[in-house]
């Protein structure tokens, strides 16, 4: 973490401050934990199931969507965060059932037109509203069902668990996908225009050979890579796929194989997505979630001259937020340049439809520094 991230300095103890006695903290740490237990439960037993796609058809959605002003919680007026500045969100929210799980986002060149995956198997495209370079809103967004190679919907629940997309030819409006998918792991090709998303047209598996992916931690993170010694090459990373060194598991499909690489797990975060800078480097998003701490995201930056099959990659952090700032489940990432040419990093979190406890929000950060100090471990 870096130290424009660390928050205050506890206060120190005085004598006779039973708040600060071990017997009074582990009290309170007991509450927090049954309390954090407590909500979850209810929370869980709030939690809407996810919809099915075979009964929704395609059609256009009524959302809210609210500016957010500020990132973090205890400060309103920070903005920067390290090498990223803070530049606006949004928290969505829509009367509609199937509206939920987004957690994979893809934008137009301009950062305006979108398109999202969800984890229950459905797509969603729209037009974001600026104001001063600044999120002001979302103009009602169209769903549909993801389809399967004969047409239909995707009828099985392990088969519509969509985790990421990304635009690889063209624009939202007319152009190609790719959208990889976790418990039956698998990445298709798709096209996309004025009917929304089409039916694949193939897909790429995983290689078996290097071991079999859990079902609900398999292919989360994919991009196309744009610079380098694989340029033009589909990488994807597993949301947690430990080698025996405890490291995550990438792989590069280059030619007919797919190469390995592993990336240091540090902390113990989840990756979640992955994207790749103007300059070629990519960018990775991570979260963690324990029942003491909440929820924490991350966001490490990866030098595309590291990468090549077997490299074991560290990256530097460029951003750590806990829940003092305005997070959720973070996982949908996307990167454009505004009209100044300035790059914009998108993140969209997948309420898990768990309207009580989480939310939906798309939040934006502008990268200040294009150097880079990260390395290769």
């Amino acid at each position: 973490m870096q130290r424009s991230n660390q928050p205050n300095p506890a206060p120190r103890p005085r004598a006779g401050n039973l708040s600060f006695r071990p017997a009074a903290r582990v009290a309170s740490l007991a509450l927090l934990a049954l309390t954090t237990v407590a909500l979850a439960v209810a929370g869980a037993a709030l939690a809407e199931p996810k919809p099915n796609p075979q009964k929704i058809g395609t059609r256009t959605i009524e959302v809210s969507a609210r500016p957010i002003t500020y990132f973090d919680r205890s400060n309103p007026t920070r903005t920067q965060f390290g090498q990223l500045t803070f530049i606006g969100g949004l928290k969505i929210s829509s009367p509609e059932k199937s509206f939920g799980g987004w957690s994979g986002l893809a934008l137009d060149a301009d950062g305006r037109n979108f398109v999202a995956v969800s984890d229950a198997g459905l797509w969603m495209t729209g037009r974001l509203n600026y104001r001063k370079g600044r999120l002001a809103g979302l103009q009602p967004p169209r769903i549909g069902p993801l389809k399967a190679l004969s047409g239909k919907p995707l009828r099985r629940e392990r088969d519509r668990d969509a985790e990421a997309v990304e635009l690889i030819g063209g624009s939202i409006a007319n152009g190609k996908l790719l959208i990889a998918f976790e418990q039956n792991h698998r990445i298709g090709r798709f096209s996309i225009g004025k009917n929304g998303v089409s039916k694949p047209r193939s897909y790429v598996r995983p290689n078996k050979k290097y071991g079999k992916m859990s079902g609900l931690k398999g292919f989360e993170a994919m991009t196309v890579l744009t610079k380098g010694r694989y340029r033009g090459a589909l990488m994807a990373i597993a949301e947690r796929h430990h080698d025996t060194n405890g490291r995550h598991t990438g792989w590069i499909w280059s030619g007919k194989s797919a190469k390995r690489f592993f990336l240091t797990d540090i902390g113990g975060y989840d990756i979640t997505g992955v994207a790749t800078l103007p300059g070629g480097d990519l960018l990775l998003l991570e979260r963690r979630f324990n029942w003491l701490e909440g929820i924490k995201m991350r966001l490490r930056r990866i030098p595309i001259k590291a990468l090549k099959a077997g490299a074991s990659l560290k990256g530097e952090i460029l951003l750590s937020a806990t829940m003092a700032q305005d997070i959720d489940n973070m996982e949908g990432l996307a990167v454009h340049r505004d009209e100044r040419g300035r790059t914009i990093i998108s993140i969209l979190s997948d309420d898990n439809f768990n309207r009580f406890l989480q939310r939906t929000i798309l939040l934006q950060f502008r990268l200040e520094s294009a150097s880079t100090s990260a390395n290769a471990r």
